[in-house]
C-alpha cells in the first residue's frame, strides 16, 4: 500500500509541478494505485473546500496563482516598448498580479485591448510577477458599448447610439450600477446572446442625460475613447513646473513678435515678425521669424507629461470644448505665447526672395516676448484700411511687412501649385446654454492664409534642417493617388466632359486644372468631391515620402508642440541636433519612432472622427424642429442604396433611400457614381441641385433621413416611405441608424 502524502506534499507538488495537475497525474506522482485513489480524492476535496485548491474541469490549481496557459488582455504599453497584460482568470483574494508579455519574433503587434492565451513562467521580477509568452491572439477586448439604458422588470436594456448599430444588449439586474430609464451609460458586453435573447451587457460607467446640450461631444469622447482625464501624477508634474528662464537661451524679446489666431482662442503656440532683408544680394527679399512655444522644455523623455501627451497624440476639439494634450497649466499658460510675458520658443529665421522661395533659414532656442494678441478679423480689417486702437501701433512696422512677406510666399505658391480645392468649412455656433444658434460658413481671410503660408514654410525650414543634421525625425507624408482611385477619377471627369492627363507623371497643378475647369459648372462641385476622395490620407513615418498635397518634398510638423505630439518629437530632435540642452530626443524616442509615428497617426484618426460625429449629432439636433421641412441642397455621394444630400444652409448630410425615389428600378453605375431610372432615364449624380423635405432626425446618433422632392428644379415622384406614411413603419430611430450604417459604409470604402 502506497504512502498517502500530506496536504502540504499534494500542495508543494501543485506549486513545483504546475502543468501536471490532474488527479492521474497527482496519483501517479506518489505511486497511489487502486483503492487508494479514494483517499486522494478525498484530500482533494478538502484542499479545494479550504480554498488551497480551484477545480478546473479535471485539474487542480492554487487558486492564488496563476495557471500555466492563461488568458491575458494587453494592458499598457510603455514608452520604452514593454507590454503589460492583466490576468482574466485570477480568482485570488488579493491584487492582480502584474504580467510582462515577453514577445519573440515573428510575434504580431500588439495594441492596449488585445486577448491573448499564454504560457505563464512565474519569476521573481521588480516590477513583474510573471512572464508570458504568446501561445495564439484570440481576440480583442469586447468594443465598449455607448447607449441609452432602458429599465425593464429584472435589469434592463441598452439601445446603441454607436453609428450604424442596430443591436440591443440585455442587463441583468446586477449589472444597472444603478442607472435609470433613458440615461446615457457606457457598458461592456459580458456574455454572447442567448438562442431567442440578446447579447448580455454590464453597465460600466453613468453618463446622464443625453439630450442634455453639452452631452453631445462627451458621447463623441467616450464612444471613440478619447482619453479626457488627466491622471493625478500628470497634474502634479504640470502644476511644479516654473517659466524657463533666459540661461542657454537667446534673448528675442527686442523683437516684435505677435500672435494672430481666433478671437477664441485660450493658448497661443506661434508668433510671426517679418522685416525687409536688407542683404543687397536678396533685393525685395524678406526675412520671417517664426517662433513656437517650447514645449520641450517642460514635456521631457519619459515624464508622466512625455507618457501621457503620447497616449494621447493630439488635442480633440469640440463646438463646446477642447480636450488637451497637455493641461492646462502648460497649454493655456507657460506654453502659451502670451502677450507682454516671457515664454521660452523655438524660433525659426527664414530668408525669402522677391519671388517667395526660400533663401535660407536658421534655428535658435531662446526667450521671446508678445507685443500683441490680435485676431485674424481685426489684423484683416487693418490691412484693409480700418485698424482698430489695439492694431494701429504695429501697421508700419509689423503688419505691413507682414503682408509684404506673404504677398511673396503667395507667389511662390502659386509657382508650386499645391492641390486647391474648393470645399468650404461650416462652424457651428453654440449658444451659452450649448444649444445651436446657428451654422455659419468659416470665414477665409488673408490673414488666416498668411499665418497658414508661414506656418508651411517653418515645417519644411525644419524637415530640411533635421534632414541637414542627419537626425532621425517625423515627416508628414501624403503620398499620391492609387492609379485606382486616379482612373476612377479620370472617369468621372471624362463623363462631365473634362480631360485630366494620362500617361505622365501626375502632379497637383495637373488636378488643379482640372478642377479650374469645372469651376462656375453644373459639376464643380462633383470635381471637387471627386478629387478629394481620390486622395490618400496623411500620415507620420520616419521615412520621407514626400507631401503630394502641399507639393512638397520636405515637409514636417514644427508649429503645434502643444496639441500634436509629432511637433514635439521634431522641437527633441532640433534641439538635440544643435546641442541646446539634455531634454532633446532620446534614444526611446528614437528606437520607438516608427510605434510613436503609427500610434499618433491613429489617434490623429480617431480625434477626426470624433469631432465629425459630434458635429453630426449638433446638426441633427439643429434641424430635429424642422421635420417636415422642405430644404434645398446638393447631391454629395451616390450609392446602390441611395444618394447622400448635403444641405446648402447647414452642411448637414443626410440618406435618400433609392427605394423612396419614384416607382421604377435604379441602375446604379460605379465608374460615373450614377443612378438611373430605367423607364424615366433621370440619372441622379454627384453636384446635381435638389429640393428635399427632412422626413427624420435623430440627434442621439446624428442621423438624418429626406424624401427627394425635385432634382434641377424637376419634380420627382416619392414612394413616402421614409416618412412611415403607407409604407412600413420603423422603430424610433432605426431609419436614421439604418442612415448611420450607410454612411459609414461609405466613409470606410472612400478611405
Amino acid at each position: 500500500m502506497a504512502r498517502i502524502p500530506s496536504k502540504e506534499e499534494i500542495l508543494a507538488w501543485i506549486s513545483e509541478n504546475p502543468t501536471q495537475t490532474s488527479k492521474r497525474d497527482i496519483s501517479r506522482a506518489f505511486g497511489i494505485k487502486g483503492a487508494d485513489r479514494i483517499d486522494l480524492k478525498r484530500l482533494l476535496k478538502e484542499l479545494e473546500a479550504d480554498g488551497h485548491l480551484e477545480k478546473r474541469k479535471k485539474t487542480y490549481r492554487d487558486p492564488d496563482k496563476l495557471p500555466p496557459v492563461s488568458i491575458l488582455e494587453v494592458a499598457e504599453i510603455t514608452p520604452d516598448g514593454d507590454i503589460f497584460a492583466d490576468p482574466l482568470e485570477w480568482q485570488g483574494e488579493g491584487d492582480k498580479p502584474r504580467v510582462l508579455f515577453v514577445a519573440k519574433q515573428g510575434d504580431p503587434a500588439l495594441k492596449a485591448g488585445d486577448r491573448l492565451l499564454c504560457r505563464m513562467t512565474e519569476v521573481d521580477g521588480d516590477d513583474h510577477a510573471y512572464e508570458a509568452r504568446l501561445i495564439r491572439r484570440i481576440g480583442e477586448n469586447a468594443k465598449r458599448i455607448l447607449g441609452i439604458f432602458r429599465a425593464g422588470h429584472e435589469g434592463g436594456r441598452i439601445v446603441p447610439i454607436d453609428k450604424g448599430a442596430d443591436k440591443e444588449w440585455s442587463v441583468p439586474a446586477g449589472g444597472t450600477d444603478g442607472a435609470k430609464d433613458g440615461e446615457l451609460v457606457e457598458a461592456k458586453q459580458t456574455g454572447p446572446k442567448g438562442r431567442m435573447g440578446l447579447p448580455r451587457a454590464q453597465i460600466m460607467a453613468r453618463l446622464g442625460d443625453p439630450t442634455a446640450p453639452r452631452a453631445v461631444s462627451l458621447i463623441a469622447i467616450h464612444q471613440h475613447g478619447i482619453p479626457d482625464a488627466f491622471p493625478d501624477e500628470v497634474i502634479d508634474e504640470a502644476d511644479r513646473m516654473k517659466p524657463a528662464g533666459l540661461k542657454g537661451r537667446e534673448d528675442l524679446r527686442h523683437l516684435p513678435l505677435i500672435t494672430i489666431d481666433p478671437a477664441d482662442a485660450r493658448d497661443h503656440d506661434d508668433a510671426v515678425y517679418a522685416h525687409p532683408d536688407d542683404n543687397p544680394k536678396n533685393p525685395g527679399g524678406h526675412v520671417i521669424w517664426v517662433a513656437i512655444a517650447d514645449v520641450a522644455h517642460y514635456v521631457t523623455p519619459g515624464s508622466a507629461l512625455d507618457r501621457e501627451a503620447r497616449k494621447r497624440g493630439n488635442s480633440s476639439y469640440f463646438p463646446d470644448r477642447v480636450v488637451p494634450m497637455l493641461p492646462d497649466r502648460l497649454s493655456g499658460d507657460l506654453c502659451s505665447l502670451h502677450e507682454g510675458v516671457p515664454r521660452a520658443v523655438l524660433a525659426a529665421r527664414i530668408v525669402v526672395d522677391a519671388a517667395g522661395e526660400k533663401v535660407s533659414h536658421s534655428f535658435i532656442r531662446g526667450i521671446m516676448k508678445s507685443h500683441a494678441s490680435l485676431n485674424y478679423a481685426e489684423v484683416q480689417a487693418a490691412q484693409d484700411g480700418d485698424p482698430n486702437d489695439k492694431v494701429a501701433p504695429f501697421m508700419e512696422d509689423v503688419i505691413t511687412p507682414l503682408y509684404a512677406a506673404y504677398y511673396a510666399l503667395r507667389k511662390a505658391r502659386e509657382a508650386r501649385q499645391p492641390l486647391d480645392l474648393d470645399l468650404p468649412e461650416r462652424k457651428i455656433v453654440l449658444s451659452e446654454e450649448g444649444q445651436v444658434e446657428s451654422v455659419k460658413v468659416a470665414e477665409r481671410l488673408d490673414a488666416h492664409r498668411l499665418i497658414e503660408e508661414m506656418m508651411v514654410l517653418a515645417n519644411v525650414a525644419a524637415a530640411e534642417e533635421l534632414n541637414r543634421l542627419g537626425r532621425p525625425l517625423l515627416f508628414r507624408v501624403h503620398e499620391e493617388p492609387s492609379p485606382e482611385k486616379l482612373e476612377a477619377l479620370r472617369e468621372v471627369a471624362q463623363a462631365s466632359g473634362f480631360n485630366l492627363a494620362k500617361g505622365q507623371v501626375l502632379k497637383t497643378r495637373h488636378l488643379n486644372q482640372l478642377l479650374n475647369q469645372a469651376e462656375g459648372s453644373e459639376v464643380d462641385e462633383l470635381i471637387n468631391m471627386s478629387t478629394l476622395r481620390s486622395m490618400t490620407q496623411a500620415y507620420y513615418f520616419p521615412q520621407n515620402f514626400g507631401h503630394f498635397g502641399l507639393a512638397l518634398k520636405n515637409y514636417a510638423h514644427f508649429t503645434s508642440p502643444i496639441r500634436r505630439y509629432s511637433d514635439l518629437i521634431v522641437h527633441r530632435a532640433l534641439i538635440s541636433g544643435h546641442g541646446w540642452g539634455d531634454d532633446g530626443l532620446s534614444q526611446d524616442d528614437i528606437d520607438q519612432l516608427e510605434a510613436t509615428a503609427t500610434h499618433i497617426s491613429q489617434t490623429e484618426r480617431r480625434s477626426m472622427e470624433a469631432e465629425r460625429d459630434t458635429t453630426d449629432r449638433y446638426l441633427a439636433a439643429f434641424l430635429s424642429d424642422r421635420v417636415g421641412n422642405e430644404l434645398t441642397g446638393k447631391i454629395a455621394g451616390v450609392q446602390r442604396f441611395g444618394i447622400f444630400v448635403r444641405l446648402d444652409e447647414t452642411g448637414a448630410d443626410g440618406l435618400v433611400p433609392v427605394a423612396s425615389i419614384g416607382t421604377e428600378y435604379y441602375r446604379y453605375d460605379d465608374a460615373s457614381q450614377t443612378l438611373t431610372g430605367e423607364r424615366s432615364g433621370m440619372t441622379l449624380s454627384v453636384g446635381l441641385p435638389v429640393l428635399v423635405r427632412l422626413a427624420e432626425a435623430v440627434p442621439v446618433t446624428g442621423g438624418l433621413m429626406f424624401q427627394l422632392l425635385e432634382v434641377a428644379g424637376k419634380p420627382v415622384k416619392t414612394t413616402g416611405r421614409p416618412t412611415g406614411g403607407k409604407g412600413v413603419r420603423r422603430k424610433p430611430g432605426q431609419a436614421a441608424r439604418k442612415t448611420a450604417k450607410a454612411r459609414e459604409k461609405v466613409r470606410r470604402k472612400r478611405e
